[in-house]
């Protein structure tokens, strides 16, 4: 009993107790000191208690993860033991908690524990040698000495793992937060043994061991599990504590730190981080009354922390803060420690509902009942154990009813609460925190104003507990009111909000008490948990968005009030906690944005007084973005910051002195910042709020607009809003006053505070944020001091002397408010200069003014960098012309250079390009340009050639001269001697120098190729010769670009404009030379400066003579676009000639240099289409170009060219002379003849081109008619190689020409003596010595001329080509070519060796004479009047006499027969041309002799297409069939293969010989359809009728009307057999075999009408009758007849001329018959009975001819009387269908034949059924009846069925 008596209990759970007889039932199990005892959760009265003595194990259930069984005696003092079975959902907590009492059982021998000697490793890295003891609840640490450190409980060890590189180390992973701790054993898997035994049979636990080996290194990174990370470790403010604990005798010191979700304590010596609690984890704080520095954090574990600060207040503040921000409303600040005991269930979790009704009850009923079992002061300590903070877990249900007695029960606890009169300040605040749990729910809420009296008695309870003066009672009441202010429970609403503010609020002198409070404690320095409170309930009252539920009366009322506090306001800014430096930011912010002006102006002087203007900016500037709360301090800064400066001169100025001004500009930029941070202001929207409020209560309401607040921590714990409910006021907010707002742009200016910037304007980065840090940090700390020793005085901070010197910047020149260096750097426009006019001036200023040069080229280039941007604000630069004098005079290369650059700017401006003209600009600018001749390093294209490098010269050229001071003259020397001259002191800047193209003896210093050139120079440039010429062109361009050449409306401008008239006379022989540079910017930029020029300027026709043209096409680059531009425009507009040509190529200065067809392409296509060939590879019929060519041209050019480019090396001023190029020579060209536009050997090649579109065919063939006669009338050469080199003086050695370059030199000194501008009278011999030199230099020196064979051939297939394409074009017109083309057919036809004459013309002469003739019926009777036909008919008849089996179609002999016969073909449409035709029979005989030339397939195919055409005419019908036309085209009718066709294979005639076969075999079906007369428009031909239904039969013969040619093509190469048709391979092979003998016997003159007697074996035994054959058609009786009344017709007839003979039959039977007899009567029997049967097949599928039999029955009926039973029957069948007819049954009854009917009844008993149905059918006619009747068939019928057996007939 003495242990029970002293059992206090540790932890409480709710469990259910499995009783045997009682079954289940509720109970609380507390685990205690000495005991465990259960207690009834309704009475709360002990029902057991089990000591640990009388106590043997407690064990888990295997059964249920909630079951344990607890054994104990059955009597005090006896070993017997029993039983009892509970489940908890708590099993795991309960049994550890009971474990840990393990060595006090009965049984506590039986159980060993294991002991093991390890080592920790320490957070300091140090190694502890420890005692690892496994227990069956937890792993515990011990000393060495048995000092127990912690224990490491199983349930919440995660998992454990062995260390990698550790031997023996290994780490047990505890908690959610997966926390690790290190240790090393020599026993380790002994250990782990162990431990999952322990952990199995003590807990019920599987330790999970991970397979997955741990690195030391990975342990060092992430011990603290998941807050390992920077951001977790990270402090945003830390104070020195002493940590109090069982590891150490004496309070030991840290740092303690508060992070985003951690509470981190460091070790302060090395800032090693000791350990790291979430702030989630925390319970409570307790604030120990006693001592004035100690406070203890409780975890939801059940473990404590205790340290001492002095600064406790501050710190539990932050706390706070933290712990809120991170979503824990839980947690509370109070005066004792935690009765864990007196909780049912763990801190983690809610308490159960029965629970919290419990707590309520007994509240209530210790308040109104003395005998209670608690009293009130017992009751509220256990309810505030069981209830968290942040209120009841279970306020309200959804069960209506249950809602109300829950709604009692609060009011019931809040009155027995409230009505409790509080002696101690404990009371008091365990008190107030049971009313704050209650008043967080909604119906406490509520209760303020609606429960009766709760108002008034709280309100003196509260000004009761002030009177205490004790910072627990003061923050507990204050704490309690802040949360009637701003409701804590989900669902709240607006309504509810108003009226408790309303109360709160409505008083005056409590207000008054409050703020007096809070300016007591700051000046003191003390109660920061009693201001962070105060500070919480102004914010409800006076911060947006929560204001704008107070009323407004009340709010101005509070504002000024706390306006009134001045500078105590500001001390709250600097105090340690950040959560009142947010409190108070966020009052400072409504304060000035909601009082009056004078408030406003006066807290911004404060701001500046007590430096809260300067921390704040450092907040706003330097806070890391990466906790919330940081986030939200910095946001609220830089908000403060904008409101303190907003019109604020004062802060303004000191900006100014703090920031560079490139970085203030952006405060008054308008640009939008798109990437903005999460807003961390905006909490919650009151106006949505009342919106849905008035939606659901249809009221109206008063809203204002509302704007971003602070997010206070009630919002980021993350209650929702209420529904609104029914109310009858309506919700009016107040509308909230702006009278400072910040206008200036604060958010651009932060995201570009955090940018590096390196601009004219700005030069900001790592170094100078850093340096403005330090300078703040200084100051700060500076000021601070300053307060420090001040002591009672209020100390102000001097502000107007404070500024910011970057040291990192003191470097950089800075001219105004620019750095120069950084302006000549940044790209147009990144930098935005201000006042640029004055700024332009400065820098003028200081370029006259300094003499260092390098310092002047920065000057000019920054000059030149601003002027090109605001030349429109600078205006015209009035010292141009000083400008252009100073760079003539300049020796420094930089300095020229960027005076050029200078130059450039200044040409935006078109005043400032007048002064340049004026000054004599441009030729300076000439003069510099040329230089570009020196530059030799540049890169090359690949075109350039030996002949352009200048590695190609052989000898230094000698141009310079110079003279001395007895005026002597020496010369020419090179470049080279002259830089030796130089050194050696020869020559100086003074001397004279002379070379060609300098208009005099000119000093050496203003000779520009020599000033720059020689050592007389200076300084390093900044652009090569080449770059230099590309800018100073450039300006060139920009300068004419000024000055047009038109007026708008088209005028042309005289005289021309200045500066293109000083370009286009003196300079512009040097601009034209600078295309040798062959530098492609140089070339693209003058080909462009020349177009300009040249536009309607006089000279342009004398252009070429400054050899542009040359120089521009040995260009090898390609960008020839601005080229192409430049020859389009010029070229046709030289005057090199005195008559004009309306050839366009002739009349083009590029006719020498260029084919004909490239003229034509950049004439008629433009540059764009020219520029694509020039670069390209073409061979078409339009374009022959490629690289080769260009390259010939090249090289040519250069030949032509000589010296002149090695001579520009040495004098850039040089001038070309210049002398006509000769026609160059293009190897691709030579057997090509070019015709309008087109290229006639490519545009003949229709393998390559097959269908070349050409555009003009009428004007094609009008030039190819000119071609073809110019060709003919061609005449050789006047003169020959001997003759030109005499012209020239030159001779022959070895009977070889001299080389190119001799040629050249002769001919350019005789055209200098000779050209007609220097010698007047040498025109004549000048003339002279251009043939010869063009003669020499041509590759055609030896051709002897005259026409060209390969010319006309190509002119006439041109013609061809276009007859054949564009054959509806040319019809209109006749040909007017025929006395040329039949000259041409003569003169080839009478020509001895045309058939081994490779360039014969007679095939393109006779294919063009098809064409032709087939285009146009005017030109076939053309020809014919011209005697063509006669012309074509003998050269036929030449060919066809060569042609033979050896012949090949492209053999000469074939082309021209097949050509020729296509043109008789297409004249036979002509009667006059087929009266010729057939007066020249031999045509005829040609005809049909080459038709058997089967191997030539389109010789073949135009003999046949002619006679399908000759067949019109019956005489050249009879003449055809009299030479034999039947057997040479009936074979081609067997070559035929129609599975070509039906394959669906898709071929061509061109290349399958079998789809040309099939084409020839169908034309010849045509071609004898025609002949015989078959089709309508030709003459019948009965013979060669005859003879086609002899050959083919009469069936094809019939098919031959309208033929469909692949079907009877089909029929006659398949086999097939059917009525009409039987084919096969043994008819066809005999067929063939006749054919080929008459071909072989057709000279002999045989008349083809013999072949109608003409039969096939296979016919010989068949019967046919109407083209049918009978026995096939027997087997076919389905088979469609062409006329089946025909033959019906037919049988019967054959029936009847057989009768005679089958009735001699039938008497021969009955005697001998001769043997001689006997076969021809079988064969007319077995005819006979076919006949019969064809008869009874064909009424039977053809059911209208049964009437056909009329007139017949008699012999139908006889046929019954024939002793042949199968004719019988047959007879038989034909009567019964002919009897369905009626008019057979009448013709039948006039015949009298019903006799035979009746005999054969009895006769022939199988023939009964069938003569049943005829008589059935019959004895509808009265007639027969009665024949009948007299001739016994009523007898016989009567006998029939007494006898017969069958039912049928019965």
């Amino acid at each position: 009993m003495a242990e029970q008596d002293k059992n206090r209990d540790i932890v409480s759970y709710y469990c259910t107790k499995h009783h045997t007889f009682r079954g289940k039932y509720k109970r609380v199990i507390s685990i205690g000191t000495h005991a465990i005892s259960t207690y009834n959760p309704g009475s709360s009265e002990q029902t057991n208690i089990w000591p640990y003595t009388d106590i043997f194990s407690i064990q888990p259930s295997p059964k249920s993860n909630n079951e344990f069984r607890i054994f104990v005696r059955k009597k005090p003092g006896k070993p017997a033991q029993e039983g009892m079975l509970f489940s908890c959902e708590h099993r795991l907590e309960l049994l550890t908690h009971a474990l840990k009492h393990y060595p006090k059982f009965v049984d506590k021998n039986k159980v060993e524990f294991s002991r093991y000697r390890a080592v920790k490793i320490h957070w300091s890295e140090h190694r502890v040698e420890v005692y690892l003891i496994i227990t069956p609840c937890s792993i515990d640490q011990y000393t060495l000495s048995g000092k127990k450190l912690c224990s490491y409980d199983y349930k919440d060890i995660v998992s454990v793992a062995k260390v990698q590189d550790y031997p023996g180390g290994f780490v047990i992973i505890t908690g959610n937060t997966g926390r690790m701790h290190l240790f090393g054993t020599d026993k380790l898997d002994d250990l782990f043994k162990n431990i999952e035994k322990a952990a199995n049979a003590g807990m019920g636990l599987v330790i999970n061991t991970q397979k997955k080996v741990i690195a030391q290194a990975d342990f060092a990174s992430g011990r603290l599990g998941n807050y390992s990370d920077d951001q977790s470790l990270t402090s945003f403010t830390e104070f020195n504590v002493y940590k109090r604990s069982i590891r150490h005798t004496q309070p030991v010191s840290r740092i303690f730190c508060l992070t985003e979700s951690c509470i981190v304590e460091r070790d302060p010596s090395t800032y090693n981080v000791c350990t790291a609690k979430p702030l989630t984890d925390i319970w409570s704080i307790v604030r120990h009354s006693e001592d004035p520095q100690l406070f203890t954090i409780e975890l939801l574990s059940g473990q404590t922390r205790s340290y001492t600060c002095t600064d406790r207040d501050s710190l539990l503040a932050s706390i706070i803060d933290g712990a809120r921000g991170n979503k824990n409303k839980d947690i509370c600040v109070q005066s004792s420690r935690t009765n864990l005991g007196a909780r049912i269930g763990p801190l983690f979790l809610p308490v159960e509902e029965e629970v919290e009704s419990t707590c309520l009850k007994l509240l209530a009923e210790a308040g109104t009942n003395r005998n209670s079992r608690q009293n009130l002061t017992e009751a509220t300590v256990f309810f505030n154990t069981n209830i968290s903070y942040s209120g009841l877990t279970h306020a309200v249900t959804e069960a209506g009813f249950f809602t109300e007695n829950k709604d009692k029960l609060i009011n019931n606890a809040l009155n027995s609460l409230v009505s409790h009169d509080c002696t101690t300040v404990k009371d008091t605040e365990n008190n107030f925190h049971a009313i704050r749990r209650l008043v967080a729910s909604k119906t406490g809420f509520s209760a303020f104003t609606q429960l009766s009296g709760f108002r008034e008695k709280l309100g003196i309870k509260v000004i009761k507990s002030l009177k205490f003066e004790d910072d627990s009672v003061s923050h507990a009441a204050i704490d309690l009111i802040a949360t009637l202010m701003q409701p804590m429970h989900d669902n709240y609403n607006l309504r509810q909000e108003q009226l408790n503010k309303f109360s709160l609020l409505s008083t005056k002198a409590f207000l008054e008490k409050l703020v007096d409070l809070l300016k007591c404690h700051v000046s003191k320095g003390t109660g920061a948990l009693v201001i962070n409170a105060l500070l919480d309930f102004f914010t409800y009252a006076l911060c947006v968005p929560y204001s704008e539920t107070t009323d407004s009366a009340h709010f101005d009322n509070l504002l000024e009030m706390l306006a009134g506090l001045g500078r105590c306001l500001f001390k709250l800014f600097v105090h340690p906690s950040l959560s009142i430096n947010k409190g108070a930011g966020l009052l400072m912010k409504a304060i000035i944005e909601e009082g009056t002006p004078e408030i406003a102006l006066k807290m911004q002087d404060l701001a500046l007084a007590e430096g809260a203007l300067l921390r704040h900016l450092r907040t706003a500037l330097v806070t890391p973005a990466n906790d919330s709360r940081q986030v939200t301090m910095r946001q609220l800064s830089r908000h403060l910051v904008g409101l303190w400066t907003s019109g604020h001169k004062t802060s303004l100025s000191l900006l100014r002195r703090i920031f560079p001004i490139g970085l203030l500009n952006f405060l008054e930029s308008d640009d939008e910042v798109t990437d903005e941070e999460q807003d961390m202001i905006n909490c919650r929207d009151n106006l949505k709020l009342v919106q849905t409020l008035a939606k659901s209560q249809k009221f109206s309401i008063n809203v204002q607009y509302l704007e971003n607040a602070l997010m206070h921590w009630k919002t980021r714990v993350g209650l929702e809003k209420e529904k609104p409910r029914d109310d009858d006021k309506p919700v009016i907010l107040r509308r909230r006053r702006e009278q400072i707002t910040i206008t200036l742009n604060w958010k651009l200016f932060y995201v570009r505070f955090y940018r590096d910037h390196a601009t004219a304007a700005l030069i900001w980065n790592y170094k100078t944020r850093e340096e403005l840090k330090e300078h703040l940090d200084a100051e700060l700390r500076a000021f601070n001091v300053d307060k420090e020793l001040g002591g009672k005085f209020e100390i102000s901070w001097n502000h107007s002397e404070f500024e910011v010197h970057y040291d990192s910047l003191l470097d950089e020149v800075k001219i105004g408010d620019y750095y120069l260096r950084l302006l000549l750097e940044e790209d147009d426009h990144v930098s935005r200069i201000h006042k640029p006019y004055e700024f332009f001036n400065d820098i003028y200023h200081r370029f006259l003014l300094t003499t260092n040069s390098k310092m002047r080229c920065m000057c000019l280039q920054a000059m030149g960098i601003v002027y090109r941007r605001y030349h429109e604000d600078i205006g015209t630069f009035n010292d141009t012309r000083y400008l252009v004098h100073m760079l003539d005079k300049c020796t420094d290369k930089q300095e020229r250079d960027r005076t050029l650059e200078f130059m450039h700017a200044l040409l935006k401006n078109k005043k400032n390009c007048k002064l340049l003209i004026d000054a004599g600009g441009i030729k300076v600018l000439i003069d510099l340009v040329t230089l570009s001749h020196l530059h030799t390093s540049r890169a090359t294209t690949p075109f350039q050639s030996m002949f352009l490098e200048d590695g190609g010269m052989v000898h230094e050229e000698r141009e310079w001269y110079y003279g001395n001071k007895e005026k002597e003259r020496f010369g020419p020397y090179s470049l080279r001697e002259m830089a030796e001259f130089w050194e050696d002191g020869v020559i100086s800047e003074r001397t004279k120098c002379w070379a060609q193209g300098l208009d005099g003896w000119r000093p050496l210093r203003s000779i520009a190729q020599l000033k720059w050139n020689l050592p007389c120079s200076s300084g390093n440039p900044l652009f090569n010769e080449s770059e230099m010429a590309v800018l100073i062109l450039n300006m060139l361009i920009d300068i004419c670009a000024y000055y047009p050449n038109r007026e708008d409306d088209g005028g042309i401008i005289r005289p021309i404009p200045r500066p293109k008239r000083i370009l286009s006379e003196s300079c512009l022989p040097h601009l034209v030379q600078l295309l040798l540079t062959f530098d492609p910017l140089i070339v693209e930029k003058v080909a462009i400066l020349l177009d300009n020029i040249m536009a309607d300027n006089p000279t342009l026709p004398r252009l070429y003579q400054s050899g542009v043209f040359y120089f521009i096409l040995m260009y090898t680059g390609s960008n020839v676009r601005p080229i192409a531009t430049f020859l389009k425009n010029t070229h046709l507009r030289q005057a090199f000639r005195q008559n004009d040509s309306p050839d366009v190529a002739a009349n083009s200065i590029l006719a020498p240099l260029l084919p004909s067809a490239m003229i034509y392409f950049l004439e008629n296509h433009g540059p764009e289409k020219f520029s694509e060939i020039f670069l390209g590879e073409f061979d078409t019929p339009e374009a022959i170009w490629m690289s080769e060519m260009r390259r010939t041209m090249i090289q040519k050019i250069a030949l032509h060219l000589g010296d002149f480019k090695p001579r520009l090396m040495c004098n850039t001023r040089a001038l070309y002379q210049y002398m006509p190029i000769p026609q160059i020579c293009y190897e691709p060209l030579e057997r090509e003849l070019f015709c309008s536009i087109y290229y006639l050997r490519n545009l003949c090649n229709e393998d390559k081109f097959p269908e070349w579109v050409i555009d003009n065919p009428v004007k094609l063939l009008k030039d190819c008619l000119e071609a073809w006669k110019k060709e003919v009338e061609k005449k050789g050469s006047d003169i020959n190689a001997g003759d030109a080199l005499e012209t020239l003086g030159l001779t022959m050695e070895d009977n070889k020409l001299p080389v190119d370059n001799i040629i050249r030199k002769a001919y350019f000194k005789l055209a200098h003596k000779y050209h007609p501008d220097k010698n007047p009278d040498g025109r004549d011999m000048f003339e002279a010595v251009n043939k010869a030199y063009e003669f020499l230099m041509s590759k055609n020196t030896e051709f002897q001329g005259g026409p060209s064979p390969i010319h006309i051939n190509l002119i006439l297939r041109t013609q061809s080509i276009l007859f054949k394409r564009y054959g509806e074009v040319l019809q209109p017109y006749k040909y007017a070519g025929y006395p040329m083309l039949i000259k041409t057919i003569r003169t080839e036809t009478e020509d001895t060796g045309l058939f081994s004459n490779p360039h014969a013309i007679l095939p393109s002469a006779c294919e063009l004479c098809y064409h032709t003739i087939a285009n146009s019926a005017l030109n076939a009777e053309e020809l014919r009047r011209d005697g063509g036909l006669e012309i074509l008919a003998s050269s036929l008849d030449k060919c066809s006499t060569v042609v033979s089996f050896e012949s090949t179609p492209e053999s000469l002999e074939c082309r021209v027969a097949t050509f020729i016969i296509r043109c008789f073909s297409e004249s036979a449409a002509f009667e006059a041309a087929r009266e010729k035709i057939s007066e020249m029979k031999y045509v005829v005989e040609n005809i049909c002799r080459l038709m058997l030339r089967k191997h030539l397939p389109l010789l073949t195919d135009a003999c046949i297409d002619a006679v399908y055409n000759l067949s019109i005419d019956y005489l050249l019908q009879t003449q055809l069939l009299q030479c034999g036309v039947l057997w040479s085209l009936l074979p081609h009718l067997f070559t035929y293969d129609y599975t070509l066709e039906e394959g669906g294979v898709e071929v061509s005639e061109d290349t399958n010989q079998q789809a040309m076969s099939n084409k020839v075999a169908k034309q010849a079906i045509y071609s004898l359809a025609r002949l015989g007369g078959f089709m309508s428009d030709t003459p019948e031909n009965p013979a060669v009728r005859s003879v086609v239904s002899a050959l083919l039969t009469p069936y094809i013969g019939n098919l031959m009307v309208d033929p469909d040619a692949r079907h009877i093509l089909k029929l006659l190469n398949s086999n097939i057999e059917n009525p009409y048709f039987i084919w096969d391979a043994s008819t066809r092979a005999e067929l063939l075999s006749y054919l080929d003998d008459q071909c072989t016997n057709r000279f002999l003159d045989q008349d083809a009408t013999l072949s109608q007697t003409f039969t096939f074996s296979a016919h010989e035994n068949e019967l046919v009758l109407g083209d049918i054959f009978v026995r096939v058609y027997n087997n076919q009786p389905s088979f469609p007849l062409r006329d089946a009344s025909k033959f019906c017709q037919d049988l019967l007839n054959f029936l009847g001329d057989q009768a005679q003979y089958l009735h001699s039959y039938l008497s021969m039977s009955n005697g001998n018959m001769a043997n001689e007899v006997k076969p021809d009567y079988e064969l007319r029997m077995k005819h006979s009975y076919m006949a019969l049967e064809g008869l009874k097949n064909c009424m039977q599928h053809n059911p209208s001819n049964e009437a056909m039999c009329c007139g017949y029955f008699k012999l139908l009926f006889a046929l019954l009387k024939m002793n042949n039973e199968n004719i019988q029957l047959l007879a038989l069948e034909v009567l019964v269908i002919v009897t369905r007819n009626q008019e057979c049954v009448s013709s039948i009854a006039e015949a009298k034949v019903m006799g035979c009917m009746l005999v054969m009844i009895m006769l022939l008993p199988s023939s009964r059924s069938s003569v049943l149905q005829v008589l059935h059918a019959l004895v509808s006619n009265t007639t027969i009846i009665k024949e009948v009747l007299v001739k016994g068939a009523l007898i016989s019928l009567l006998h029939l069925f007494c006898t017969s057996t069958s039912p049928n007939i019965r």
